[in-house]
């Protein structure tokens, strides 16, 4: 253990799911972990949990798509550790999986402003910081949607196909400047976002058909994701930069399923 020992780490989203999961690995792995999400309250309980093991993580209510925010978390992560070796922009909400000509401008310009905007945000405050220190590593959560088509809603599937462009395009423009960028894209995990999948399932009796789709025939599950993160934050992933992995049970390794059609 101890892959992150003495980094200084941001976790966005990390009151539950794949967030949580991301802090808690980050801080047995010996991270310093500041922790940011909308909801203070179980922020905060999270922060606590992690203090609880002798780790030392700060908590900080937060919205991550919003630029005020963004630059505040970054400022109080600064002034709590004295720098920034990887942050982890994993926030993101879902939006549902309204019919596309049900699909309003709102809608779009919400989940765009959380699910790409927010990374871009997290990864041009803290760049200049890593630059000046000779390296660090950027981490965002992309998804299987941004890969294939029928994996979400039409603004979510759009917003993560933009986080794998804005990694890729990142990665460039920190051309010799030892800072690395790279997305996870989780497939089919049980998170606070796809509860009501997995409980509409349960209710017809067809949990067991969840992750059909993938050769694992299973979901996965947000210790899974975090694992990934940890890597990819971590120096063992010190020549992986601008790429996207699917961390998703074999799904993306398939042809995209033919949605239902409109008629």
């Amino acid at each position: 253990m101890g892959r992150l020992r003495g980094k200084r780490t941001i976790v966005t989203g990390a009151a539950s799911g794949i967030g949580r999961a991301s802090a808690r690995l980050f801080a047995r792995e010996g991270a310093s972990v500041f922790l940011v999400d909308r909801s203070a309250e179980a922020v905060e309980a999270v922060a606590e949990e992690i203090r609880a093991t002798g780790a030392t993580a700060v908590a900080m209510a937060a919205d991550a798509g919003r630029e005020a925010d963004v630059k505040a978390y970054v400022a109080r992560t600064v002034s709590e550790f004295g720098g920034i070796d990887a942050i982890y922009a994993n926030a993101g909400i879902s939006g549902g999986l309204t019919p596309f000509f049900e699909l309003t401008v709102d809608t779009w310009q919400e989940i765009l402003r959380v699910n790409l905007i927010g990374p871009f945000l997290a990864i041009r405050e803290v760049a200049p910081l890593m630059i000046a220190q000779g390296g660090g590593s950027i981490v965002c959560t992309a998804s299987v949607a941004g890969l294939k088509a029928n994996a979400g809603g039409a603004p979510y599937s759009a917003s993560k196909a933009g986080v794998i462009s804005l990694v890729q395009t990142a990665a460039n423009a920190f051309y010799g400047t030892g800072v690395r960028v790279n997305a996870v894209c989780p497939g089919l995990i049980e998170t606070g976002m796809t509860v009501p999948i997995f409980d509409h399932a349960r209710k017809r009796g067809s949990e067991g058909k969840l992750g059909q789709l993938n050769p694992l025939n299973r979901p996965g599950q947000p210790e899974e994701i975090a694992a990934m993160a940890c890597f990819l934050a971590s120096d063992e992933a010190s020549y992986v930069n601008g790429q996207a992995f699917p961390v998703d049970g074999g799904l993306s390794s398939t042809l995209p399923f033919a949605g239902q059609r409109p008629r």
